[in-house]
């Protein structure tokens, strides 16, 4: 291990600092002493010089994992800045560049060797003819279905502790749940990895939700008093993105819009002016922000609810780096949620993402001090609460709610931690189902001692009691519900335990409803609800009526709720009702919402219109997302109109639905597989990382230019 005395002069002469952050000298010590580590450090912790340090003073090379190309040409650019000898090997260089670097790799001339994960099979040569002396991987939580940016590409990185048992690996990442950070070692065979945690605490950074209504105007007014301040607004599509960039424009602001579908040179220019303080505001998707290194961002708004607490976390993480006091601000609505959960049904780990963007919905819609819910989420606990978030400004009213806290923590305990959400509050109220009987759960002592408070009630003071640090959720354990080290305090040692009074609560629920729209007749819908009435008055032996009457489904078919607040606006929906019967109406609803059958329009019915639908929203400038939400269609289905309406000769520019980097992916798969007849090689050749849809419009392109020359 090398002296204290030469790992200060290197930390100074390469990276221009004095001293450490917190951690890293405990992480680069145990680096050197041979030990596997996972670092969980978040934006602007200073991860990177965890292994770039170690790989000046290591005899061999360091082998850095990284997910994305522009990220790792960055790196890369900015460690030969630094006079550090560092490369890159990824699928976007010829074959002549990447003779010249395995050259280098066998003449010692490189330190740091940054690589792609589908990259890796292009060493298995060249690695037994250089000494590795340490394996990084970077953005770690991708190798986990729990986290919150899965990537298929990483789950083979396991093979790299296998092929070098001796080398120490560390896997870093911004953000990880607990579930995610055992996932991690597990997956990379470092279970024993010395796991550093450092503190999710940023104090500088104020928090503030609010509404989604009339969001321009509220962001114009945030920035009233910010006139020179550089800041993100990060939203759901790209089309967004353009709009707004736009409008901030024509109010006099230096505002551009970045997004994947902008091409490389123009999301250069914006990337750089934002670096160097000549582009004041950048409105993007998530695809922006990462590996960029600007100290002096004072503030980030979400436009739309993220889809997820990491991401949002890892977002708003982008601001006052420096340390000097930034804002946050994250507006939200039902349309987002009801969009986010469209996506997540199409993600591979679905009920997981579906599960996290409740978590990420209830923070939103909390009364608890933001920052105490940020923070246990990944598992860190404060007791006070922060005084620098729009709830601790403005608090609500509260409640002693000890003993509602107490009777909540005593059944988790007395069920051994084994339940979600529901069975705790059915456990609670006494009912008298299949989840309480089958496990006799009916025998508890704490069996129906909540029964004077309704499952509503009970299920809003429970996502408080986890909201302020009391229980955690178990995302990979089907969402059981787990104690905390606060939980102890609660039961054994008399702690109080305040609560926000529901009615606040309601209030909230209220500013964020927006009026519900009339969607017309749909008799087949009004058909499929009657169905739904009778089997479940069926099941639950009594009168189809006493469930809802035939008013209130035809206002159901008319308005077509999709959320719970939605639905509890309709007549004849009661909280009782809501809380028995309102899940499996609005999944009738948002079920029959998707089909692809459905027609929004009259005339929708006669062959064709459906296509021409599309086609005059694309015209407007919509994205698929963006038709598919406003048409309630699934975005399959829109793409196979797109396509149908380009193969019938209507002008549309494919290229605005996919990158140049993918088309180039696909081309030059295309040769390797020998031009395959279907779409699956190539799925597969990519590792699910390139959409099915995504690798089709590309082949037409590709057909296209080829057809032209």
């Amino acid at each position: 291990m090398p002296d204290q005395q030469l790992i200060s002069h290197t930390l100074k002469e390469y990276f221009g600092y004095d001293s450490f952050r917190p951690l890293q000298q405990d992480i680069i010590t145990s680096v050197f002493a041979g030990d596997d580590n996972l670092v969980i450090m978040p934006t602007g912790g200073g991860k990177s010089i965890c292994y770039q340090l170690p790989a000046l003073l290591l005899p061999g090379v360091t082998l850095v994992i990284s997910p994305l190309i522009a990220l790792m040409k960055d790196q890369v650019d900015g460690l030969l800045a630094n006079g550090i000898k560092a490369a890159f090997i990824n699928s976007s260089q010829t074959e002549t560049e990447q003779q010249d670097i395995y050259q280098k790799l066998s003449d010692k001339e490189i330190k740091l060797l940054y690589i792609a994960p589908e990259s890796l099979s292009f060493l298995d040569v060249i690695f037994s003819q250089i000494e590795i002396s340490l394996i990084a991987i970077d953005e770690a939580h991708c190798i986990s279905a729990w986290g919150h940016d899965f990537r298929p590409a990483y789950t083979q990185l396991g093979y790299l502790k296998n092929r070098f048992p001796k080398t120490p690996v560390i896997a870093l990442t911004a953000t990880a749940d607990k579930a995610t950070r055992q996932d991690i070692c597990d997956q990379l065979n470092i279970s024993n990895a010395k796991q550093h945690l450092a503190s999710f605490d940023r104090k500088n950074l104020s928090l503030e939700v609010r509404p989604g209504n009339k969001r321009i105007e509220q962001i114009i007014d945030f920035l009233k008093d910010k006139p020179n301040d550089s800041g993100i607004i990060y939203c759901l599509s790209r089309k967004t993105t353009e709009m707004l960039s736009e409008k901030l424009q024509n109010q006099g602001y230096n505002a551009e819009a970045y997004h994947a579908g902008v091409d490389h040179q123009k999301r250069s220019y914006v990337q750089e002016g934002f670096i160097n303080d000549t582009i004041q505001i950048v409105c993007a998707t998530i695809a922006f922000g990462m590996g960029i290194d600007k100290s002096n961002v004072r503030w980030v708004i979400h436009y739309n609810l993220p889809k997820n607490i990491e991401g949002y976390y890892q977002e708003i993480g982008r601001a006052g780096r420096d340390n000097l006091p930034s804002s946050t601000l994250l507006f939200h609505s039902y349309a987002d949620v009801v969009q986010l959960q469209k996506f997540a049904n199409m993600a591979g780990n679905q009920e997981v993402q579906l599960a996290k963007l409740d978590r990420m919905k209830q923070y939103a819609d909390s009364l608890s001090c933001r920052r105490k819910i940020l923070l246990s989420y990944f598992g860190e606990l404060i007791e006070e609460n922060c005084g620098n978030c729009d709830v601790c400004k403005n608090p609500p009213t509260f409640i002693d709610g000890t003993i509602i806290a107490q009777k909540a923590l005593s059944t988790v305990t007395r069920i051994k931690e084994q339940e979600p959400i529901g069975t705790v509050i059915d456990i609670l109220r006494g009912a008298q189902n299949t989840a309480v009987y089958d496990k006799e759960y009916q025998n508890l002592k704490t069996y129906g001692i909540g029964k004077d408070i309704a499952w509503r009630d009970w299920q809003q003071y429970i996502i408080q009691l986890i909201n302020q640090g009391y229980l955690e959720i178990a995302f990979h354990q089907n969402n059981k519900l787990k104690l905390t080290s606060l939980s102890k305090k609660v039961l054994f040692e008399g702690e109080k335990v305040s609560l926000a009074h529901l009615k606040e609560f309601e209030k909230v629920k209220q500013a964020t409803v927006v009026k519900q729209v009339d969607q017309g007749a749909a008799p087949n819908l009004f058909e499929k609800l009657r169905q739904l009435r009778l089997e479940l008055a069926k099941e639950a032996g009594i009168p189809a009526y006493q469930i809802f009457s035939d008013a209130t489904l035809k206002e159901m078919e008319k308005f077509r709720p999709m959320s719970d607040e939605e639905f509890m606006q309709i007549n004849g929906v009661g909280r009782q009702k809501m809380q028995n019967y309102g899940y499996q109406f609005i999944k009738a609803i948002i079920d029959f919402s998707s089909e692809k059958t459905k027609k929004t329009k009259k005339k929708s019915t006669k062959k064709g219109n459906t296509h021409l639908e599309t086609l005059t929203l694309y015209q407007q400038g919509l994205s698929i997302e963006e038709i598919a939400l406003q048409r309630q269609l699934a975005q399959s289905t829109i793409f196979s109109h797109i396509m149908k309406l380009y193969e019938n000769g209507e002008s549309i520019d494919l290229k605005q639905f996919v990158n140049k980097e993918d088309i180039n992916a696909v081309k030059n798969a295309k040769k390797e597989l020998d031009n395959p007849e279907t779409l699956k090689p190539y799925f597969e050749h990519f590792e699910g990382a390139i959409a099915y849809n995504t690798i089709k419009l590309a082949l037409t392109i590709l057909e296209e230019e080829s057809s032209k020359s």
